[in-house]
């Protein structure tokens, strides 16, 4: 089962993934981009920005359950994709592939990766933290969600990860945050909220 998923990833690559990232390369790329899109991607680099947020946000009795949501929903990615998927699909990088079949060299703008490809963590990461956010607070949830969509996009753009990495992070990403947030829901109220402050309800 194992392999017949990997095999068909590998077919997607050539047939799907490729053409996308090639089309992206020949007709997005510019001198504006290729500044742009590693900065933006530095916002997912270990899920690291938005563990922050999520620390941040649990400080606070009023946003503790999007911070515990937030917490949840990255601890099950962590798990299922960067410990568990990604080391046991092995699906090399896009720019490892083009080398290997076709002889090509992608001239990367933010090195070589040194793990494996699917499923993108910049992407799960940004999306489970977004959904939580965007569940609780469209205020904090729509400007994160941007953000998400960018972090998932500079992936494509830098060539490190497939368009079919970034499409089912986006839908492990989401399912975990839907997940993390239940979590949070039943064990916020169990917390000691501390006195209530002079503004707050």
């Amino acid at each position: 089962m194992l392999t017949a998923f990997q095999n068909f990833l590998y077919n997607c690559a050539l047939s799907f993934d490729l053409p996308i990232l090639n089309w992206i390369q020949a007709n997005l790329q510019s001198g504006f981009m290729d500044k742009f899109m590693p900065f933006i991607t530095i916002f997912g680099d270990a899920g690291i920005f938005w563990m922050v947020i999520s620390a941040l946000l649990v400080v606070f009795p009023k946003t503790r359950k999007t911070g515990l949501g937030m917490a949840f929903a990255m601890m099950i990615g962590l798990v299922v994709c960067n410990m568990t998927l990604k080391p046991l699909v092995a699906r090399i990088r896009p720019y490892d592939l083009q080398l290997e079949q076709f002889g090509v060299t992608i001239q990367l703008l933010s090195g070589a990766m040194h793990d494996f490809s699917f499923p993108s963590g910049h992407t799960i990461a940004s999306f489970e933290a977004a959904v939580v956010l965007l569940k609780n607070s469209k205020k904090m949830g729509i400007p994160a969600m941007i953000l998400a969509v960018l972090i998932s996009f500079s992936r494509l753009y830098l060539y490190v990860h497939y368009p079919t990495d970034v499409l089912a992070s986006i839908i492990l990403g989401t399912l975990f945050a839907l997940i993390g947030d239940a979590i949070a829901a039943k064990v916020a109220p169990k917390l000691p909220s501390g006195k209530k402050g002079k503004f707050q309800a």
